[in-house]
Protein backbone atom coordinates (compact mmCIF):
# COMPACT_ATOMS: atom_id res chain seq x y z
CA UNK A 1 0.00 0.00 0.00
CA UNK A 2 1.35 3.40 -0.94
CA UNK A 3 2.08 5.75 1.93
CA UNK A 4 2.82 9.45 2.09
CA UNK A 5 6.56 9.94 2.50
CA UNK A 6 6.99 10.58 6.21
CA UNK A 7 9.48 10.19 9.02
CA UNK A 8 7.75 6.97 10.08
CA UNK A 9 7.89 5.37 6.62
CA UNK A 10 11.44 6.45 5.91
CA UNK A 11 12.92 5.55 9.30
CA UNK A 12 13.33 1.86 8.44
CA UNK A 13 14.98 2.71 5.13
CA UNK A 14 17.30 5.22 6.81
CA UNK A 15 18.44 2.79 9.49
CA UNK A 16 19.13 0.08 6.90
CA UNK A 17 21.06 2.50 4.70
CA UNK A 18 22.95 4.53 7.28
CA UNK A 19 26.31 3.33 5.96
CA UNK A 20 25.38 4.36 2.42
CA UNK A 21 24.04 7.81 3.20
CA UNK A 22 20.46 6.97 4.15
CA UNK A 23 17.88 9.69 3.64
CA UNK A 24 19.10 12.60 1.54
CA UNK A 25 17.34 15.93 1.86
CA UNK A 26 16.12 17.64 -1.32
CA UNK A 27 18.00 20.65 -2.67
CA UNK A 28 14.76 22.68 -2.70
CA UNK A 29 13.23 21.91 0.75
CA UNK A 30 10.38 24.40 0.28
CA UNK A 31 9.02 22.55 -2.76
CA UNK A 32 6.75 19.52 -2.31
CA UNK A 33 8.38 16.12 -2.76
CA UNK A 34 6.82 14.52 -5.84
CA UNK A 35 9.60 12.12 -6.85
CA UNK A 36 12.19 9.90 -5.21
CA UNK A 37 15.21 7.84 -6.18
CA UNK A 38 15.51 4.69 -4.07
CA UNK A 39 18.73 2.69 -4.40
CA UNK A 40 19.04 -1.03 -3.77
CA UNK A 41 20.93 -0.36 -0.52
CA UNK A 42 18.02 1.73 0.79
CA UNK A 43 19.43 5.20 0.17
CA UNK A 44 16.63 7.63 -0.71
CA UNK A 45 16.96 10.90 -2.63
CA UNK A 46 13.89 13.18 -2.63
CA UNK A 47 13.01 15.88 -5.13
CA UNK A 48 10.50 17.04 -7.69
CA UNK A 49 9.11 14.91 -10.46
CA UNK A 50 9.69 15.73 -14.12
CA UNK A 51 8.44 14.02 -17.23
CA UNK A 52 5.84 11.28 -16.90
CA UNK A 53 4.39 10.00 -13.64
CA UNK A 54 5.29 6.40 -12.83
CA UNK A 55 8.31 4.31 -11.85
CA UNK A 56 11.43 3.14 -13.69
CA UNK A 57 14.07 0.66 -12.53
CA UNK A 58 17.60 0.40 -13.91
CA UNK A 59 21.29 0.97 -13.33
CA UNK A 60 21.97 4.52 -12.12
CA UNK A 61 24.87 6.06 -14.05
CA UNK A 62 26.13 9.58 -14.76
CA UNK A 63 27.07 11.55 -17.87
CA UNK A 64 29.48 14.51 -17.76
CA UNK A 65 28.48 16.17 -21.06
CA UNK A 66 27.56 19.85 -20.95
CA UNK A 67 25.52 19.69 -24.15
CA UNK A 68 23.50 17.19 -26.17
CA UNK A 69 21.07 15.92 -23.55
CA UNK A 70 18.48 14.96 -26.15
CA UNK A 71 21.02 12.90 -28.10
CA UNK A 72 22.14 11.26 -24.86
CA UNK A 73 18.63 10.30 -23.76
CA UNK A 74 17.85 8.77 -27.17
CA UNK A 75 21.15 6.87 -27.47
CA UNK A 76 20.14 3.16 -27.58
CA UNK A 77 23.28 2.32 -25.60
CA UNK A 78 21.48 3.70 -22.52
CA UNK A 79 18.85 0.96 -22.53
CA UNK A 80 18.43 -0.32 -18.98
CA UNK A 81 19.94 2.79 -17.39
CA UNK A 82 18.84 5.86 -15.46
CA UNK A 83 21.00 8.84 -16.44
CA UNK A 84 22.22 11.40 -13.90
CA UNK A 85 23.46 14.58 -15.58
CA UNK A 86 26.42 16.24 -13.88
CA UNK A 87 25.77 19.50 -15.72
CA UNK A 88 23.11 21.31 -13.65
CA UNK A 89 21.24 23.25 -16.34
CA UNK A 90 19.38 20.82 -18.57
CA UNK A 91 16.59 21.89 -20.91
CA UNK A 92 17.85 25.26 -22.12
CA UNK A 93 17.71 24.29 -25.82
CA UNK A 94 14.34 22.57 -25.48
CA UNK A 95 13.61 19.59 -27.68
CA UNK A 96 13.25 19.15 -31.43
CA UNK A 97 12.75 16.42 -34.02
CA UNK A 98 16.32 16.56 -35.39
CA UNK A 99 18.52 15.83 -32.37
CA UNK A 100 17.35 12.24 -32.05
CA UNK A 101 19.57 9.16 -32.10
CA UNK A 102 16.56 6.81 -32.13
CA UNK A 103 12.82 7.16 -32.57
CA UNK A 104 12.16 7.07 -28.82
CA UNK A 105 14.28 7.40 -25.66
CA UNK A 106 16.20 4.27 -24.77
CA UNK A 107 17.07 5.43 -21.24
CA UNK A 108 14.71 4.42 -18.45
CA UNK A 109 14.83 7.66 -16.50
CA UNK A 110 16.69 10.93 -15.94
CA UNK A 111 17.99 12.71 -12.83
CA UNK A 112 18.80 16.44 -12.72
CA UNK A 113 20.30 18.84 -10.19
CA UNK A 114 18.03 21.80 -11.01
CA UNK A 115 14.50 22.10 -12.38
CA UNK A 116 14.31 21.87 -16.16
CA UNK A 117 15.42 25.14 -17.73
CA UNK A 118 12.96 26.92 -20.03
CA UNK A 119 13.85 26.54 -23.73
CA UNK A 120 15.81 29.40 -25.27
CA UNK A 121 16.92 28.24 -28.70
CA UNK A 122 15.64 28.90 -32.20
CA UNK A 123 15.59 25.18 -33.03
CA UNK A 124 13.35 24.23 -30.09
CA UNK A 125 9.88 22.97 -30.97
CA UNK A 126 8.75 22.12 -27.42
CA UNK A 127 10.00 22.21 -23.82
CA UNK A 128 12.10 19.27 -22.67
CA UNK A 129 9.61 18.35 -19.93
CA UNK A 130 6.77 18.04 -22.45
CA UNK A 131 9.01 15.88 -24.65
CA UNK A 132 9.90 13.61 -21.72
CA UNK A 133 6.25 13.29 -20.76
CA UNK A 134 5.18 12.48 -24.32
CA UNK A 135 7.61 9.54 -24.36
CA UNK A 136 6.61 8.25 -20.92
CA UNK A 137 10.06 8.96 -19.46
CA UNK A 138 10.18 9.31 -15.67
CA UNK A 139 12.48 11.87 -14.11
CA UNK A 140 13.62 13.48 -10.86
CA UNK A 141 15.03 16.98 -10.29
CA UNK A 142 16.13 19.01 -7.30
CA UNK A 143 18.50 16.53 -5.64
CA UNK A 144 22.18 16.80 -4.75
CA UNK A 145 23.57 15.11 -7.85
CA UNK A 146 27.11 15.67 -6.60
CA UNK A 147 26.44 13.41 -3.64
CA UNK A 148 24.86 10.76 -5.85
CA UNK A 149 27.75 10.88 -8.32
CA UNK A 150 30.33 10.59 -5.54
CA UNK A 151 28.45 7.51 -4.37
CA UNK A 152 28.69 6.02 -7.91
CA UNK A 153 32.35 7.01 -8.16
CA UNK A 154 33.28 5.37 -4.87
CA UNK A 155 30.98 2.33 -4.77
CA UNK A 156 30.08 1.65 -8.40
CA UNK A 157 26.86 2.12 -10.36
CA UNK A 158 23.91 0.95 -8.22
CA UNK A 159 20.54 -0.40 -9.18
CA UNK A 160 17.77 2.03 -8.37
CA UNK A 161 14.16 3.05 -8.93
CA UNK A 162 12.99 6.52 -9.92
CA UNK A 163 9.38 7.12 -8.91
CA UNK A 164 7.31 10.19 -9.82
CA UNK A 165 3.95 10.60 -8.09
CA UNK A 166 2.26 14.04 -8.19
CA UNK A 167 0.50 13.30 -4.89
CA UNK A 168 3.81 12.62 -3.14
CA UNK A 169 2.86 9.14 -1.93
CA UNK A 170 5.48 6.41 -2.18
CA UNK A 171 5.92 2.92 -0.75
CA UNK A 172 9.64 3.24 -0.11
CA UNK A 173 10.06 -0.33 1.13
CA UNK A 174 8.49 -1.70 -2.05
CA UNK A 175 10.63 0.57 -4.22
CA UNK A 176 13.76 -0.60 -2.43
CA UNK A 177 12.76 -4.21 -2.97
CA UNK A 178 12.15 -3.52 -6.66
CA UNK A 179 15.62 -1.99 -7.01
CA UNK A 180 17.27 -4.86 -5.13
CA UNK A 181 15.45 -7.49 -7.23
CA UNK A 182 16.49 -6.02 -10.58
CA UNK A 183 19.22 -8.32 -11.96
CA UNK A 184 21.54 -5.59 -13.28
CA UNK A 185 23.34 -5.25 -16.62
CA UNK A 186 25.97 -7.92 -16.00
CA UNK A 187 24.88 -10.85 -18.17
CA UNK A 188 21.95 -8.93 -19.71
CA UNK A 189 21.38 -8.90 -23.48
CA UNK A 190 19.66 -5.62 -24.37
CA UNK A 191 20.61 -5.40 -28.04
CA UNK A 192 17.54 -7.43 -28.96
CA UNK A 193 15.37 -4.71 -27.39
CA UNK A 194 16.79 -1.87 -29.48
CA UNK A 195 17.82 -3.46 -32.79
CA UNK A 196 15.78 -3.04 -35.95
CA UNK A 197 13.26 -5.76 -36.79
CA UNK A 198 14.09 -5.94 -40.48
CA UNK A 199 16.73 -4.68 -42.88
CA UNK A 200 16.47 -1.19 -44.39
CA UNK A 201 18.49 1.22 -46.49
CA UNK A 202 20.00 4.49 -45.23
CA UNK A 203 21.27 7.45 -47.26
CA UNK A 204 20.79 10.43 -44.91
CA UNK A 205 24.04 12.28 -44.20
CA UNK A 206 25.17 14.83 -41.64
CA UNK A 207 23.31 17.99 -40.62
CA UNK A 208 24.38 21.42 -41.84
CA UNK A 209 23.40 24.85 -40.54
CA UNK A 210 20.63 26.22 -42.71
CA UNK A 211 20.63 23.04 -44.78
CA UNK A 212 19.33 20.33 -42.50
CA UNK A 213 20.30 16.73 -43.20
CA UNK A 214 21.90 15.89 -46.53
CA UNK A 215 21.55 12.87 -48.83
CA UNK A 216 24.21 10.59 -50.24
CA UNK A 217 23.29 10.35 -53.92
CA UNK A 218 26.60 9.15 -55.38
CA UNK A 219 28.01 6.49 -53.01
CA UNK A 220 31.37 4.85 -53.71
CA UNK A 221 30.89 1.92 -51.36
CA UNK A 222 28.16 -0.29 -49.95
CA UNK A 223 28.38 -0.89 -46.20
CA UNK A 224 26.28 -3.31 -44.18
CA UNK A 225 25.77 -1.98 -40.66
CA UNK A 226 24.82 -4.56 -38.05
CA UNK A 227 22.44 -2.82 -35.68
CA UNK A 228 23.09 -3.64 -32.03
CA UNK A 229 21.56 -0.27 -31.10
CA UNK A 230 22.97 2.03 -33.78
CA UNK A 231 22.79 5.78 -33.32
CA UNK A 232 21.41 7.63 -36.32
CA UNK A 233 24.38 9.97 -36.55
CA UNK A 234 26.73 7.01 -36.97
CA UNK A 235 24.78 6.01 -40.07
CA UNK A 236 24.86 9.65 -41.24
CA UNK A 237 28.65 9.72 -40.88
CA UNK A 238 28.98 6.58 -42.98
CA UNK A 239 26.77 8.17 -45.65
CA UNK A 240 28.75 11.43 -45.46
CA UNK A 241 31.98 9.57 -46.27
CA UNK A 242 30.59 8.08 -49.47
CA UNK A 243 28.73 4.98 -48.33
CA UNK A 244 25.39 3.49 -49.21
CA UNK A 245 24.28 1.81 -45.99
CA UNK A 246 22.13 -1.25 -45.49
CA UNK A 247 21.17 -1.78 -41.85
CA UNK A 248 20.51 -5.36 -40.69
CA UNK A 249 19.27 -6.72 -37.33
CA UNK A 250 21.65 -7.77 -34.56
CA UNK A 251 20.82 -11.42 -35.17
CA UNK A 252 21.90 -11.33 -38.83
CA UNK A 253 24.03 -14.33 -39.80
CA UNK A 254 27.14 -14.26 -41.99
CA UNK A 255 25.05 -15.37 -44.94
CA UNK A 256 22.47 -12.65 -44.22
CA UNK A 257 25.21 -10.02 -44.35
CA UNK A 258 26.97 -11.37 -47.42
CA UNK A 259 23.70 -11.60 -49.34
CA UNK A 260 23.91 -7.80 -49.67
CA UNK A 261 27.38 -8.02 -51.28
CA UNK A 262 28.98 -5.36 -49.05
CA UNK A 263 32.31 -3.65 -49.56
CA UNK A 264 32.69 -3.40 -45.79
CA UNK A 265 30.83 -4.18 -42.56
CA UNK A 266 30.15 -1.87 -39.65
CA UNK A 267 29.51 -3.16 -36.11
CA UNK A 268 27.42 -0.61 -34.21
CA UNK A 269 27.20 0.58 -30.66
CA UNK A 270 24.59 -0.87 -28.33
CA UNK A 271 23.59 -1.60 -24.71
CA UNK A 272 24.07 -4.46 -22.28
CA UNK A 273 26.69 -7.11 -21.65
CA UNK A 274 28.75 -7.91 -24.79
CA UNK A 275 29.26 -11.49 -23.64
CA UNK A 276 25.48 -12.01 -23.58
CA UNK A 277 24.93 -10.40 -26.99
CA UNK A 278 27.97 -12.23 -28.31
CA UNK A 279 26.25 -15.61 -28.02
CA UNK A 280 24.68 -14.97 -31.42
CA UNK A 281 26.80 -12.07 -32.74
CA UNK A 282 30.32 -13.41 -32.24
CA UNK A 283 30.07 -16.31 -34.75
CA UNK A 284 28.90 -13.85 -37.41
CA UNK A 285 31.69 -11.38 -36.62
CA UNK A 286 34.33 -14.14 -36.62
CA UNK A 287 33.23 -15.26 -40.07
CA UNK A 288 33.26 -11.67 -41.35
CA UNK A 289 36.83 -11.19 -40.13
CA UNK A 290 37.91 -14.41 -41.84
CA UNK A 291 36.27 -13.27 -45.09
CA UNK A 292 38.85 -10.50 -45.51
CA UNK A 293 36.26 -7.70 -45.72
CA UNK A 294 37.07 -4.37 -44.04
CA UNK A 295 35.34 -4.33 -40.63
CA UNK A 296 34.87 -1.29 -38.37
CA UNK A 297 33.32 -1.54 -34.90
CA UNK A 298 32.51 0.94 -32.17
CA UNK A 299 31.41 0.60 -28.55
CA UNK A 300 29.51 -2.71 -28.21
CA UNK A 301 30.70 -3.61 -31.70
CA UNK A 302 34.28 -3.06 -30.53
CA UNK A 303 33.75 -5.29 -27.51
CA UNK A 304 32.17 -8.09 -29.52
CA UNK A 305 34.92 -7.89 -32.13
CA UNK A 306 37.39 -8.45 -29.30
CA UNK A 307 35.37 -11.48 -28.16
CA UNK A 308 35.34 -12.84 -31.71
CA UNK A 309 39.14 -12.51 -31.83
CA UNK A 310 39.56 -14.50 -28.62
CA UNK A 311 39.61 -11.71 -26.04
CA UNK A 312 37.30 -11.10 -23.11
CA UNK A 313 35.40 -8.20 -21.56
CA UNK A 314 34.55 -7.19 -18.00
CA UNK A 315 32.14 -4.81 -16.32
CA UNK A 316 33.50 -1.48 -15.13
CA UNK A 317 32.70 -0.09 -11.70
CA UNK A 318 31.31 3.20 -13.00
CA UNK A 319 31.85 3.23 -16.77
CA UNK A 320 32.76 6.07 -19.15
CA UNK A 321 29.96 8.44 -20.11
CA UNK A 322 30.57 11.96 -21.37
CA UNK A 323 31.84 14.13 -24.21
CA UNK A 324 35.17 15.09 -22.66
CA UNK A 325 37.20 11.87 -22.42
CA UNK A 326 40.85 12.09 -23.59
CA UNK A 327 42.06 9.11 -25.61
CA UNK A 328 45.59 8.59 -26.95
CA UNK A 329 46.25 7.15 -30.40
CA UNK A 330 49.27 4.98 -29.63
CA UNK A 331 50.53 5.00 -33.22
CA UNK A 332 50.67 8.77 -33.65
CA UNK A 333 50.75 10.05 -30.06
CA UNK A 334 47.77 12.26 -30.90
CA UNK A 335 45.23 12.87 -28.14
CA UNK A 336 41.56 12.96 -29.08
CA UNK A 337 38.77 14.37 -26.93
CA UNK A 338 36.00 11.83 -27.33
CA UNK A 339 32.34 11.12 -26.65
CA UNK A 340 31.81 7.90 -24.68
CA UNK A 341 29.07 5.73 -23.25
CA UNK A 342 30.02 2.27 -22.02
CA UNK A 343 29.94 0.19 -18.85
CA UNK A 344 31.99 -2.76 -20.10
CA UNK A 345 35.58 -2.80 -21.32
CA UNK A 346 37.92 -5.03 -23.32
CA UNK A 347 40.70 -6.66 -21.29
CA UNK A 348 43.81 -6.03 -23.44
CA UNK A 349 45.86 -8.81 -21.81
CA UNK A 350 43.33 -11.33 -23.12
CA UNK A 351 43.87 -10.43 -26.80
CA UNK A 352 45.92 -12.71 -29.07
CA UNK A 353 49.22 -11.65 -30.65
CA UNK A 354 47.52 -10.93 -33.99
CA UNK A 355 45.71 -8.00 -32.33
CA UNK A 356 47.35 -4.77 -31.24
CA UNK A 357 45.97 -2.11 -28.93
CA UNK A 358 45.56 1.13 -30.91
CA UNK A 359 44.03 3.56 -28.39
CA UNK A 360 44.11 3.99 -24.62
CA UNK A 361 42.10 6.10 -22.18
CA UNK A 362 44.09 8.85 -20.47
CA UNK A 363 41.60 8.82 -17.59
CA UNK A 364 42.21 5.28 -16.35
CA UNK A 365 44.42 3.54 -18.93
CA UNK A 366 41.64 1.24 -20.12
CA UNK A 367 41.43 -0.06 -23.67
CA UNK A 368 39.90 2.27 -26.26
CA UNK A 369 40.76 0.62 -29.55
CA UNK A 370 42.21 -2.41 -31.32
CA UNK A 371 43.25 -3.41 -34.83
CA UNK A 372 44.35 -6.59 -36.53
CA UNK A 373 47.92 -6.73 -37.79
CA UNK A 374 47.11 -8.80 -40.86
CA UNK A 375 43.56 -7.82 -41.86
CA UNK A 376 41.62 -4.57 -42.56
CA UNK A 377 39.78 -4.80 -39.23
CA UNK A 378 39.72 -2.22 -36.43
CA UNK A 379 37.46 -0.86 -33.71
CA UNK A 380 37.24 1.80 -31.01
CA UNK A 381 35.43 1.94 -27.71
CA UNK A 382 34.30 5.56 -28.00
CA UNK A 383 31.74 7.20 -30.31
CA UNK A 384 33.55 8.90 -33.22
CA UNK A 385 30.31 10.24 -34.72
CA UNK A 386 30.26 12.78 -31.85
CA UNK A 387 26.56 13.18 -31.25
CA UNK A 388 26.93 14.76 -28.81
CA UNK A 389 30.55 15.64 -28.39
CA UNK A 390 33.69 16.85 -30.19
CA UNK A 391 34.53 15.81 -33.74
CA UNK A 392 38.19 14.87 -33.17
CA UNK A 393 37.60 11.27 -34.20
CA UNK A 394 35.65 11.63 -37.45
CA UNK A 395 38.80 10.54 -39.30
CA UNK A 396 37.99 6.95 -38.35
CA UNK A 397 35.11 6.89 -40.83
CA UNK A 398 37.49 8.15 -43.50
CA UNK A 399 39.98 5.43 -42.53
CA UNK A 400 37.24 2.84 -42.97
CA UNK A 401 36.41 4.11 -46.47
CA UNK A 402 40.15 4.17 -47.29
CA UNK A 403 40.34 0.47 -46.43
CA UNK A 404 37.46 -0.20 -48.80
CA UNK A 405 39.16 1.93 -51.48
CA UNK A 406 42.31 -0.15 -51.13
CA UNK A 407 40.40 -3.40 -51.36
Amino acid sequence: MAETVSATVSATISEAACESGGEVAPIEPTLPVTAVLVLADGTVFRGQGIGAAGTAVGEVCFNTSMTGYQEIITDPSYAGQIITFTFPHIGNVGANLEDLESAAPAARGVILRAPITAPSNWRATRPLNAWLESHGLVGLAGIDTRRLIRRIRDLGAPNGVVAHAPDGRFDLAALRSQAAAWPGLDGMDLALEVTCRQSYGWDESRWGLGLGFGRQEAPRHHVVAIDYGAKRNILRCLAATGCRVTVVPATASFDDVMRHQPDGVFLSNGPGDPAATGSYAVPTIRALVESGLPVFGICLGHQMLALALGGRTEKMARGHRGANHPVKDLATGRVEITSQNHGFVVVPESLPETVEVSHRSLFDGSNEGIRLKDRPVFSVQYHPEASPGPQDSFYLFEHFTALMDAR
